[in-house]
């Protein structure tokens, strides 16, 4: 189990879509760890990284000890050149990863993106204008549902009617910190866009998904530094609640403050509440007992059921985006779920961006 979300890179089983030659990828800006679990799933559905590029030669040599196959580009452009490359993985500062899609899909190129894609609206328009303008695909790293078990059996549970409509989800996201650890980037506002628009990105595209919902309101979201006086402009808690026009609810909590003696960097849980059942999913951790990850709870009016579901499910979405790029549909995830989720929490930031300066004003004392 890795010490920190920023490593965590799962490994499935290899259900390949495609041939050998048939879907060459390169992977770009290695600034998250979450790159080596893109490339993971990709790899085991088939795709081959034909190209690894990063103004970093410690993080190429690195990425190249896990994918050996990669070459070393000299530079973004000789990968963005390449005819034969579909898809360009990266894993950029959070900032840049909005710019950085643009340039991928004005060079013809599907963008396999970590969260959170972008970290301004104004960055969330121009993706929206670069797809429409090139036809490319925009897809993101959603890891919190996409790479988890337990999270893809609720999902094929939920759309199966196990558990009636869906009423509301409640989703917590901690993250041990290990600040020690973390590259410079991570601590400055700017350039990670703030907790809600970070972490709260995959809560909000689960919210969307098991909901079944195509819109949302942010009825309320605040964000704020509890324990972290030596990182001023970092949140290391956030919440929010929200609304879909579907009628359902949800509410998530993210946060980087998970103890040192828990077993894991997380303790991620995801409720979802049915007309006539719910789930809970403990993904990560089953704190105190030896049942290990992807441990998914079910009530239902047949009883009470525990479904272990590490090693049992797989990741089907990296084979769905292969045939997605290959044959240009929309099985994996739309562009319209993906967009709307990135737009979400960062609505979410803004309010709660917006909350913050009000308190701050309000407390000021009034001069007469």
């Amino acid at each position: 189990m890795s010490s920190d979300g920023m490593t965590h890179a799962p490994k499935g089983h290899r259900n390949q879509v495609c041939g050998p030659g048939e879907f060459q990828i390169a992977a770009v800006h290695l600034d998250h760890g979450h790159i080596y679990g893109q490339c993971n799933g990709l790899v085991e559905a088939g795709a081959e990284i034909k190209w690894v590029f990063d103004p970093d030669p410690e993080k190429v040599t690195a990425f190249q000890k896990a994918f050996p196959g990669a070459r070393a580009a000299r530079s973004l452009e000789e990968v963005l050149e390449d005819e034969s490359v579909r898809l360009v993985a990266a894993a950029a500062v959070p900032c840049e990863r909005g710019p950085l899609g643009g340039r991928v899909l004005d060079a013809g190129k599907d963008y396999f993106t970590d969260k959170t894609p972008f970290t301004t609206l104004e960055q969330l328009e121009e993706g929206r204008q670069a797809v429409d303008r090139t036809g490319q695909k925009y897809t993101v790293y959603y890891s919190e549902r996409l790479h988890v078990e337990c999270a893809v059996e609720a999902g094929r549970l939920v759309q199966s009617g196990a558990i009636g409509r869906v009423v509301q989800t409640l989703g917590t996201g901690p993250h041990r910190l290990n600040a020690n650890a973390r590259p410079p980037w991570f601590f400055k506002r700017r350039e990670y866009g703030g907790i809600l628009c970070d972490i709260g990105s995959h809560q909000c595209e689960q919210f969307l998904f098991f909901t079944g919902a195509r819109d949302a309101r942010i009825l309320h979201a605040a964000a704020r530094n509890t324990a972290n006086p030596l990182h001023p402009e970092l949140e290391d808690f956030g919440d929010c609640t929200l609304a879909a026009d579907n009628g359902a609810s949800g509410y998530f909590r993210v946060d980087w403050l998970t103890p040192a003696g828990l077993g894991s960097w997380g303790d991620g849980r995801l409720f979802i509440l049915g007309t006539e059942g719910y789930i809970e999913l403990r993904k990560y951790i089953d704190v105190t007992t030896s049942n290990g990850p992807d441990q998914l709870l079910l009530v239902d009016s047949k009883g009470e059921h525990r479904i272990p579901c590490q090693g049992r499910v797989g990741f089907p979405f990296f084979g769905q985006l292969i045939e997605d790029c290959l044959h240009r549909t929309e099985t994996a995830m739309t562009q319209e779920h993906i967009f709307k989720a990135a737009e979400l929490c960062l609505k979410a930031q803004n309010l709660s961006d917006a909350m913050g300066s009000a308190l701050k004003n309000s407390s000021r004392p009034q001069i007469a």
